[in-house]
């Protein structure tokens, strides 16, 4: 996605996704090391490549906005998992993941709407991108 907006000189639009991948791969390396230090067998598999084409700004944040979507429910399953096998750590350690997906899903939302408002105006989109290109990482 962020390649994407390089490629449309969005450059605050390609930070932000920048800066969230980094965020997203800091989240999978809390779940590595956790498996880890619970002596678990950590088993990476391959994932689905992005689409890599869409037709606007709005197209793309629909879909990031659908995946987090698609990761809080991820968790919650992974939550009912532990309860129901009275894995108590396991629960305490999700509840940070629960908390930050209400998060990830506003923030991306947030966007979102703002481009559902935006339209076509090209002007307000060039705003946005600055507004965007702000972000730092935490």
């Amino acid at each position: 996605m962020a390649a994407y907006f390089e490629s449309i000189n969005l450059h605050g639009f390609a930070c932000w996704m920048r800066i969230q991948a980094k965020e997203e791969e800091e989240h999978a390396m809390k779940f590595f090391e956790y498996i880890i230090e619970r002596q678990g067998k950590v088993i990476l598999e391959a994932i689905d490549a992005p689409t890599g084409k869409w037709k606007t700004p709005k197209d793309i944040f629909e879909d990031a906005y659908n995946h987090e979507r698609k990761v809080t429910e991820s968790i919650h399953k992974i939550v009912e998992l532990a309860g129901s096998e009275k894995d108590h750590a396991t629960t305490i350690f999700l509840q940070w993941f629960v908390k930050e997906q209400v998060e990830e899903e506003a923030s991306a939302n947030e966007i979102l709407q703002k481009l559902k408002l935006i339209g076509n105006e090209t002007s307000a989109l060039f705003v946005l991108d600055g507004e965007l290109g702000k972000r730092a990482s935490k």
